[in-house]
């Protein structure tokens, strides 16, 4: 951390010089804001070639930029994803040079030339001190200005007009630049895992309550109940750039069971287990922090690395297994219900399932006992036969564990009865197993062939429903 300070500290220094090379103080900096003159820079500064008078400038213009507007920021983004493009002519003349006489040093060129300004925009612009940050929360603007452009685009009539479209097809490939040169910057190499605990600095504790997006943190003893007990554990990604802002964590249990609900692990009076204790180790909560680097992968090094980790400081654990939210659930069953002829439901289900819509079912134990009967053979064959555009399940979390090699173990009925689980997800909570095995076979299955590794407990569920079943499930004893 103290060679990060170091380096971090020498460019200020280059900075602070660079601005009286190119006639910017301190004191103007917010006051001189706009989109437009934004823009300008932005042509500037890649178009320089001094090293401090450009990281001088690439500091403020990420200054400026902080003291805009939302809207004055959309307005500096727009011209960004129009204006810093390809060079279609150099492009054309790259082709034309590569087809005369191919070779790879027209190769180069071409690829040069095809590269669009943008890229080396961001590129430059990271050279200021804290510049990555500044860069990761860009992106969070420029996925609302995305979002707006889609929004206005389907409520213009006939689909909006040309400039519309070609503004929206900008603004998507000005994201494709941030993800492409993000996913170089954090890489695997570059990322440090660290655990967290009760002695970790304040401030980044404060980020964890307040990044928690599975299972809220309700206060400061609320966390302590997750992380301080020996049965606890939390681990976080982060990355050099970054170091005091955590890119994803891990919440882990550890038991001697599967868990099959999410409240006994959250309960503040429970009685801690011993370590030496304990077989098996709970993933039961994972946060993405940072969501101007979605698309960018660490979960699955985070686990891997977490799972190995843990192996060796406890050898009596043998069983790696999440505790996972169904977020989409309540939306798919919904519209199954609804259908004219339901894909995955049986005429005697849809009745059964009119129960969802009385306030507090969960509660009444004859009514949920005629639910659950209906609902996991739904839940099994939302799993395994729902399929999205790309052949995929089309739960999130079930792509996200599957892809990197677990089992859907386990379906659990009201393993959440949270209002947000029960909202989400009829209460229901999985388990994926992460065998240690079979990680890589089923990854390279699923990522090859899209077949679901799922349990033979599971499989059953869906025959039991009387539905066909799929093509593309690969049975494992549970």
């Amino acid at each position: 951390m103290a060679a990060i300070s170091f380096f971090g500290d020498l460019l200020q220094t280059i900075s602070d010089r660079g601005r009286d090379l190119v006639g910017l103080g301190r004191g103007d900096i917010a006051a001189r804001a706009g989109a437009a003159d934004l823009a300008r820079l932005c042509d500037d500064l890649i178009s320089r070639r001094g090293e401090a008078s450009g990281v001088a400038l690439a500091r403020a213009i990420l200054d400026r930029y902080a003291h805009l507007s939302a809207a004055e920021r959309h307005e500096f983004l727009r011209a960004i994803a129009l204006d810093f493009g390809a060079d279609h002519r150099a492009v054309d003349a790259a082709i034309t040079a590569y087809l005369a006489n191919p070779s790879r040093a027209r190769l180069g060129t071409l690829h040069e030339a095809a590269e669009p300004r943008s890229q080396e925009l961001i590129r430059r612009l990271n050279l200021a001190r804290g510049g990555t940050l500044s860069l990761v929360r860009m992106r969070e603007d420029l996925f609302d200005l995305r979002r707006d452009l889609r929004k206005e685009s389907r409520g213009a009539k006939g689909g909006g007009d040309k400039a519309d479209a070609a503004l929206l097809d900008a603004a998507d490939s000005l994201d494709s630049d941030f993800e492409h040169l993000f996913a170089s910057w954090f890489n695997r190499g570059f990322l440090v895992l660290r655990h967290i605990d009760w002695t970790t600095p304040a401030h980044i504790l404060e980020k964890i309550i307040r990044y928690e997006a599975v299972h809220a943190i309700a206060d400061w003893d609320d966390l302590r109940a997750r992380i301080e007990p020996p049965d606890r554990r939390c681990f976080a990604f982060f990355h050099p750039a970054l170091a005091d802002e955590p890119l994803i964590f891990v919440e882990v249990a550890l038991t001697d069971t599967i868990a099959p609900a999410i409240a006994p692990i959250l309960s503040r009076e429970r009685k801690p287990l011993p370590p030496r204790s304990a077989t098996t180790a709970i993933f039961y909560s994972i946060s993405n922090c940072q969501k101007g680097l979605a698309g960018v992968t660490f979960g699955n090094f985070l686990i891997k690395q977490v799972v190995e980790d843990l192996a060796r400081e406890i050898p009596s654990l043998k069983t790696f297994v999440t505790l996972s939210p169904v977020p989409g659930f309540a939306t798919w069953l919904t519209r199954e219900r609804r259908a004219d002829s339901p894909q995955s439901l049986l005429p005697e289900d849809v009745e059964a399932l009119r129960g969802l819509d009385i306030p507090g079912w969960h509660e009444d134990k004859t009514l949920s006992e005629t639910i659950r009967k209906a609902m996991i053979p739904a839940a099994a064959a939302y799993f395994l036969r729902a399929k999205n555009e790309r052949g995929r399940p089309l739960d999130p979390v079930a792509r996200f564990h599957l892809g990197n090699g677990a089992r859907l173990e386990r379906i659990n009925f009201l393993g959440d009865v949270s209002d947000k689980g029960i909202g989400q997800s009829h209460g229901l909570m999985v388990n994926y197993l992460y065998d240690l095995g079979a990680i890589e076979k089923n990854h390279e299955t699923y990522a090859n062939l899209g077949t679901v590794a799922a349990s033979s407990s599971v499989s059953r569920e869906l025959r039991a429903s009387k539905l066909p079943p799929p093509r593309a499930v690969a049975l494992a004893d549970a």
